[in-house]
């Protein structure tokens, strides 16, 4: 028997009891004629003692960091506890010992506070696993893995797997795509999604599908990025939009209640798309604190009186102006007003500059623009944006999307600074009727802004008919926020051959490429197609939020880094000239 305990098992009531354990060595100190030895393994840490006796042949045999190590001996009673870990209380008396593996020393310290750096880390991702916070996180995500196919095991749903060689169909973002030995010339693509099958599986007479499954995107990769990632990918038959939010908001609250032990009992605020894009900059607002944008001009007209017959250039030419109210925070200085203005010009925000007004505690006005707005039209500022005494209004001016864009960023960057977004704090929303089109400039169409499968809203079918209508269909499409983080996305789905080819060719697709790249789905349809929709979760996401982090890759055991190369197996790499032979291929 290699062990009889694991290393985060052993408390003072075990005291007396012979045991064997075995794990990796932590630390070694010596102190004269004995040492103490922290043993590690994945549950934990356990202290060693080693006596005079033993200590002589550790001397002739000595430990190393990382070596693994067996021993039996008796659990006693620490002399010095220590209260941080689980096992503090009590140690081993070694009474025998083998050093089952040697080991190099390791390129970094395999400690929560490591010092190797990303790269280093990925590259030895081995041993960066043995971390206990690494450790922790794997331990989350199979228990959020677990927790959901539990729930959705009792809601009748089957877990169904899809292939991963697939028909390339170009939409949105790359794939990658894998050369066929046996077709000449010819390529199978790795799924972005089981978009498709999940359809047909709803044809099929699976009425309630699922799959925790692998996606691959070939797209410029970020903190919450990986070429390839995981989603929870789930698919339902005779179901209305009601049916699919009812159902996963159930599933939400259930992993919150036993992963985080968190009772999420109310029903989930629901906000449409354009109310997120105008109160909150964004289509995944962050509910936890309030500053929610006031609109004081837009496209070019005026909503808030003040601006009237102002001489003020960057106001009067200027297409959308908007404002967050700050609280308490009129007593900012002129340094930090400065770099506020500062913070605003950087080119990933990219405006020109920062109006403000402070609405002071003693009823007085002060602003940066008090050359053109007298103290009046200050006060109607004020009035118009709720300021109370105290506050401290920002402005922004320009371009509409631009501009609200960065308002969004300034709202997140300030509710930050003022320690509004609590990470212990979970604020759920769902996000409705998104536009069902979006206009692509540089490729001068229209574009579906989920996936072309998605259905319009019911009463606004008929708008279809005339590209001059694109911009007003709304897509009975849905997204699940967190804390200003999207989690999940889905759709009522088009069941109907005519309405999909319709939908087809709005997006400037003729029915022979139709047919070409999706004819499988259109023939499909034609046998008695159910109406369903489904949603999709970021299993990554979902798992890095639960463990308070922004990264993906932490959660994720062998990741990409930020060039999508895998550091530890030196991925991707040339492949040999035969094997390009077989594959038809060659490097120019």
């Amino acid at each position: 028997m290699f062990r009889s305990h694991t290393c985060g098992d052993l408390r003072l009531q075990h005291a007396g009891t012979e045991v064997t354990l075995a794990g990796w060595v932590q630390t070694i100190r010596k102190f004269g004629s004995i040492t103490f030895v922290d043993l590690r393994d994945r549950y934990g840490i356990t202290q060693l003692f080693f006596n005079e006796v033993l200590n002589e042949q550790l001397d002739n045999f000595p430990l190393g960091r990382e070596y693994v190590l067996q021993v039996k001996g008796k659990v006693v009673e620490r002399s010095n506890k220590n209260p941080k870990i689980p096992t503090g209380e009590i140690e081993i008396a070694v009474q025998d010992f083998a050093i089952m593996n040697t080991a190099s020393v390791p390129p970094f310290t395999i400690e929560d506070e490591t010092d190797g750096g990303d790269e280093l880390r990925m590259k030895y991702r081995y041993l960066d696993l043995r971390r206990p916070s690494l450790q922790h996180n794997m331990q989350l995500r199979y228990r959020v893995n677990r927790s959901v196919r539990n729930f959705l095991d009792e809601q009748g749903f089957m877990d169904i797997e899809t292939p991963f060689l697939i028909k390339s169909t170009p939409e949105g973002a790359r794939d990658f795509v894998v050369p066929s030995r046996m077709n000449e010339g010819q390529f199978y693509a790795l799924p972005q999604s089981p978009q498709t099958f999940k359809q047909l599986l709803m044809v099929s007479g699976f009425d309630r599908y699922y799959q925790i499954v692998k996606c691959f995107r070939d797209e410029d990769l970020r903190a919450d990025r990986q070429p390839e990632f995981t989603q929870i990918d789930c698919e339902m038959s005779f179901v209305e939009q009601e049916d699919i939010l009812n159902t996963f908001e159930g599933l939400f609250k259930h992993v919150f209640k036993e992963i985080k032990g968190v009772d999420i009992s109310d029903a989930f605020p629901r906000i449409t798309w354009d109310d997120a894009m105008w109160n909150y900059g964004n289509d995944k607002p962050d509910i936890r604190f309030g500053m929610k944008l006031c609109n004081l001009k837009s496209k070019g007209q005026v909503h808030c009186n003040a601006l009237h017959g102002v001489e003020f250039k960057v106001t009067n030419e200027a297409e959308t102006i908007l404002a967050i109210v700050v609280p308490q925070a009129a007593d900012y200085t002129r340094k930090q007003t400065d770099e506020l203005t500062e913070w605003v010009k950087r080119p990933q925000i990219g405006m020109t500059g920062l109006l403000f007004v402070k609405n002071n505690v003693d009823g007085t006005l002060k602003s940066s623009v008090d050359k053109f707005f007298d103290e009046s039209k200050l006060r109607s500022i004020a009035d118009f944006c709720a300021a109370k005494q105290g506050d401290l209004i920002l402005m922004l001016a320009g371009r509409e999307e631009r501009t609200r864009k960065a308002m969004s960023e300034l709202r997140l960057e300030m509710g930050e600074r003022l320690g509004l977004r609590d990470p212990k704090v979970y604020k759920p929303l769902w996000v409705i009727d998104f536009p069902l089109f979006e206009y692509a400039e540089e490729e001068n169409r229209w574009v579906a802004r989920h996936h072309p499968f998605t259905s319009p809203k019911p009463d606004q079918i008929d708008l279809l008919a005339n590209p001059d209508n694109y911009g007003e269909i709304k897509a009975n499409a849905y997204d699940i926020v967190l804390n200003g983080t999207e989690i999940g996305g889905g759709s009522i789905r088009i069941f109907q051959r005519e309405l999909q080819e319709q939908m087809f060719a709005a997006l400037g697709m003729d029915k022979i490429e139709a047919q070409e790249k999706f004819g499988f789905l259109l023939g499909a349809f034609e046998y008695g197609a159910p109406p369903h929709g489904g949603i999709a979760f970021g299993f990554d996401r979902l798992c890095a939020l639960l463990g308070g982090q922004e990264s993906i890759r932490d959660f994720i055991a062998f990741p990409k880094n930020n060039a999508g190369r895998d550091m530890m197996l030196d991925a991707p790499s040339m492949v040999d000239e035969k094997q390009l032979n077989e594959l038809h291929l060659k490097i120019s």
